[in-house]
C-alpha cells in the first residue's frame, strides 16, 4: 500500500476491516441488480414478444454493459478496499484511497469542524461505520469506510478532542 510520490516516509498506514469487502460486494452486486432492471426492460420486452420487430440485439447491449461494469466492480472491490487507509500524525490526519488515481488527504486536526460516524443498515449487519471529517474549507472533507463500531467511536472521541485542544491554541 505503499507510492514514494504521495506516501510521506515512515507513515505506518491503518487499514479498515477486511469485512468492507463483504458490504462493497454487496451493495456493488445491489446496484447491478438494481441498473440491469433499469436498462434490461426493453430487452425483456423484445425477448418475449411483447414488442415485436424490436431490434434485440441492439436492446442487449446496455445490460451487457452494465453486467461487465458490475463483473469489474466485485472483482476489484477487495483492491479498493485494501487501498483505503489512514494515519493519525501529531497535527493532523491523513486519509489514502484508490486504485489507479491514488490520492492521500490531509486533515489539519485545528481545521475540523465537527466529525460525523454514519452506519448503512448492510454496513450495521457486518459491525461497521463510515467516519466522515468536515472542515471550514467548502467541498473539503474526506471519510473512511469500514471502520469498526468500537474503532470509529474511538476516532469521533479522539479527533474531536485533538481539534478543541488546536483550536483552543489559536
Amino acid at each position: 500500500m505503499s507510492n514514494r510520490a504521495i506516501d510521506p516516509d515512515g507513515l505506518v498506514w491503518t487499514r479498515v476491516s477486511p469485512r468492507h469487502v463483504t458490504v462493497t460486494v454487496l451493495s456493488g452486486l445491489a446496484g447491478t441488480v438494481f441498473w440491469l432492471a433499469v436498462v434490461g426492460w426493453p430487452a425483456v420486452l423484445a425477448g418475449t414478444g411483447i414488442w415485436s420487430g424490436a431490434p434485440l440485439g441492439w436492446l442487449l447491449l446496455p445490460p451487457a454493459a452494465v453486467l461487465l461494469m458490475g463483473v469489474l466492480s466485485v472483482l476489484l472491490a477487495p483492491r479498493r478496499v485494501r487501498a483505503i487507509g489512514y494515519a493519525e500524525r501529531g497535527e493532523d490526519l491523513l486519509v489514502r484511497r484508490g486504485l489507479l488515481y491514488q490520492r492521500v488527504t490531509v486533515i489539519p486536526y485545528g481545521r475540523m469542524q465537527y466529525v460525523d460516524v454514519s452506519v448503512s443498515p448492510l454496513q450495521r449487519s457486518f459491525g461497521l461505520a463510515t467516519v466522515k471529517l468536515h472542515t471550514a474549507a467548502v467541498g473539503s472533507h474526506a471519510e473512511i469506510p469500514g471502520v469498526e463500531h468500537a474503532e470509529a467511536s474511538r476516532l469521533r472521541e479522539r479527533l474531536t478532542a485533538r481539534g478543541e485542544a488546536l483550536l483552543a491554541g489559536l
